[in-house]
């Protein structure tokens, strides 16, 4: 098939905060490099969810003037609690001098990302880069040295049975001599990167949390503007660990969220019915009674950290952002390290490409040497030593190390077992009965999906795709009891019992693209492939 061409200086998959700082800062640094970033959602925006409570530092050394700007940062943090919750209905309130620092939050920002990240867009057009929504990357480039040239777009207008319509409309061939990949949590380019040059070599395999969210008005009487409370226990039982968030942002509303670690064991844990259950808490409760419910939405996190982080420069491109696992876990952020690993990689970048060199390979020094590089180490011990030594003893590891010794405990913990290893088998596993939902503060999965504006074309491939489609049958469902139709947060994976037997059957019009699946299932049959661009999520201030 005959493609079309186009050429730039850099290209970027991906209008995410790390691809769009990286945007930036390369303009900032040469005004006259062409400059190209793909976005799979319908708008820049469309698909980025998060908590989100924002440390300004990188957006400060992007755009030292972002106040003036207009920057969607307007709510500065007034007051931080941290709880504990004993069961379904008691709750310990942690002094603030026990909790760790890395909780603290003086000085950040309750805003929305999905905001944050379109008016990011605006400063990078507007210093002339190229954005182009609804265009999916799908395949990596090579030369003949197998170095990264470009991406392939995603085809447009192809039918089910994989042949093409009426509208159909070849993916292009976008070519750089630098690619810079910031597809977020579990981008499926990546993955093939990582594979490609090996640039996990050494390192501790990358671990994963699933994190939903949503946003509620709520009665002005019972609203506290700034107010961040973070916590953790109930509903979570056994080696499930993970937290909640309830953040009191402007207009009224809250954003209130759970995270679960993907290296949980039980099957028959549904982190969507976790999360529904934890808002009948009366700590969470208080706040959302008598308000509505106005968006959903779900997503995995990369929550590895430093002991995790790949090698991030590669010949011909680079991995940014989420895509490599910047996030700082200890904090529950990620939106200022992903944009500045994307800062430093347009650097190095630039660099290279004055120097006419193939390689960006003063990334790694100018990395070691940013303040990115002292946050992720120090936060090393985190998530291993919640994984190792469980939710208390991890817990009081924690406040030690980060309150005590600032992180730099002369040792590092390791956590070994993929997430997907740690899932036991059905039989050896306590079932979980969850409560129906009441409609006021508990909800079904297909109305929140609708919440989320989820859209596909539904005349299309399926994106999720089965390595071997008799995985299912012969092992997922005897053995697991098909898990994907717990773990998914969106209704996706149905298990289907007929005069045939049971089948696995995929709804992948419902798909959030949180990656879950790709990431948790217990044989690694599901691959998660970007569909028709501008399909799925499309999130209003989340």
């Amino acid at each position: 098939m005959e493609r079309e061409v186009m050429t730039f200086d850099v290209l970027i998959v991906g209008a995410g905060p790390a691809g769009l700082a990286s945007a930036c800062r390369l303009k900032q640094l040469d005004p006259e490099l062409n400059i190209c970033v793909v976005e799979k959602g319908s708008e820049v925006g469309a698909h980025i969810l998060s908590g989100a409570v924002i440390d300004p530092k990188a957006l400060t050394e992007l755009f030292p003037d972002w106040k003036e700007r207009g920057a969607p940062l307007t709510l500065a943090t007034e007051r931080d609690e941290v709880v504990l919750l004993k069961d379904n209905r008691s709750s310990i309130k942690i002094p603030h001098w026990m909790a760790p620092k890395s909780m603290h939050n003086q000085g950040n920002y309750i805003a929305s990302l999905a905001n944050l990240t379109r008016w990011l867009g605006e400063q990078a057009e507007a210093l002339g880069v190229e954005i182009f929504p609804s265009f999916s990357a799908a395949d990596v480039l090579y030369d003949e040295n197998m170095q990264v040239k470009g991406i392939l777009t995603g085809d447009m207008g192809v039918g089910r049975d994989n042949m093409p319509k009426d509208n159909f409309m070849p993916g292009m061939e976008l070519h750089a001599p630098f690619t810079l990949f910031a597809e977020g949590c579990r981008g499926h380019l990546g993955k093939e990167l990582i594979r490609q040059f090996k640039l996990d070599q050494g390192k501790d395999p990358q671990h994963y949390g699933i994190g939903l969210k949503e946003l509620w008005d709520i009665d002005p009487a019972k609203h506290q503007p700034g107010l961040v409370i973070h916590g953790s226990g109930w509903p979570l039982q056994g080696d499930t660990s993970g937290g909640f968030f309830l953040y009191h942002a402007e207009n009224n509303q809250v954003a209130v969220g759970l995270i679960i670690d993907l290296n949980y064991s039980n099957p028959w844990l549904s982190p969507f019915d976790e999360f529904q259950q934890l808002k009948h808490h009366p700590l969470i409760a208080q706040y959302l009674e008598g308000g509505n419910r106005v968006s959903y939405g779900a997503r995995a996190i990369t929550k590895g950290g430093y002991n995790s982080l790949p090698k991030m420069n590669f010949p011909g491109g680079m991995l940014i952002g989420c895509d490599a696992g910047t996030l700082d876990f200890s904090r529950i952020k990620g939106a200022h390290t992903a944009m500045k690993s994307g800062m430093i990689a347009a650097e190095a970048v630039h660099h290279a490409l004055k120097n006419n060199e193939t390689d960006a390979s003063t990334f790694e020094a100018r990395y070691t040497q940013s303040w990115l590089y002292s946050e992720l180490y120090k936060a090393r011990n985190f998530g291993p030593a919640l994984h190792k030594l469980g939710r208390w003893l991890g817990g009081a590891f924690n406040t030690l190390d980060q309150g005590l010794f600032n992180g730099k405990l002369p040792f590092t913990l390791h956590d070994l077992q993929e997430d997907h290893a740690s899932l036991h088998r059905s039989s050896e596993s306590k079932p979980i009965t969850y409560p129906k939902p009441d409609g006021k503060l508990s909800f079904d999965k297909l109305s929140s999906v609708f919440l989320s504006n989820t859209n596909h074309e539904e005349d299309q491939p399926c994106h999720l795709q089965l390595s071997k489609e008799e995985i299912p049958l012969t092992v997922n469902i005897p053995l697991y009891d098909e898990p994907a139709q717990r773990y998914c947060p969106a209704g996706v994976y149905e298990v289907i019992d007929d005069d045939a037997g049971k089948k696995l059957q995929i709804n992948a019009q419902n798909c959030l693209h949180c990656k879950t699946c790709d990431i948790k299932d217990p044989c690694q049959n599901i691959q998660w492939l970007p569909p028709e661009g501008g399909g799925g999520p499309n999130y209003p201030n989340m």
